[in-house]
């Protein structure tokens, strides 16, 4: 699983980050960010989808 965020959609509520922090982050204006090169770690891919499930927005990407 490898997670991408749509910028153009993300409008930085921060659910991403505080449900997920191991995985996102926030940029200079609180819009969310994928941490690396946004490879879940194993173990991870629940925080991964809870993100994907709370982002209003859905932009967020697991491919």
């Amino acid at each position: 699983m490898k997670l991408t965020i749509d910028t153009s959609k993300c409008q930085g509520h921060g659910r991403c980050y505080d449900l997920a922090p191991d995985l996102f982050s926030d940029d200079e204006e609180g819009y969310g960010v994928v941490r690396g090169d946004g490879e879940v770690p194993a173990g991870k891919e629940e925080e991964a989808r809870r993100a994907i499930a709370n982002c209003p927005e859905g932009a967020i990407d697991a491919g």
